[in-house]
């Protein structure tokens, strides 16, 4: 008696559904992460907020949120003194109203990090849930 099997190689279909699974996640982690960086900035003219985005790279696994202001990582991490490693003495600046001021730079207000900090465990489920039934 001669039994007869045959094997389809599935290795292909599967490499591609996880890889949907995978950037369909990776979109939401980052538009969620992006929400939370945008709740928490701090706005004055909106310029800031309305520049936080973010970029899924799909051939890393990862997904990027930042910002292309200029002035964006003064922000996050603070300026002078609240900076560390940041200028110790104090410097004048003139405004753009020919006003001159002193500082000793800017406190920290952070926006980044904490929108992917403190909501591991979220972007921990989307991932799964994504893996799991995508």
């Amino acid at each position: 008696m001669t039994i007869h099997i045959d094997l389809t190689d599935n290795t292909a279909l599967t490499r591609e559904a996880i890889q949907a699974a995978c950037a369909r996640a990776l979109e939401e982690c980052g538009l969620t992460a992006e929400g939370y960086a945008k709740n928490l900035c701090h706005v004055d003219t909106g310029n800031l907020r309305n520049s936080i985005t973010h970029q899924v790279d799909i051939s890393e696994l990862l997904c990027r949120i930042g910002s292309n202001s200029e002035y964006a990582v003064y922000v996050e991490l603070g300026t002078g003194i609240y900076y560390p490693g940041g200028r110790q003495t104090p410097w004048v600046y003139q405004d753009a109203h020919g006003n001159w001021h002193l500082t000793n730079g800017q406190r920290a207000q952070p926006y980044l990090k904490p929108a992917v900090a403190d909501h591991v465990q979220q972007y921990k489920g989307i991932i799964e849930r994504e893996l799991r039934d995508g």
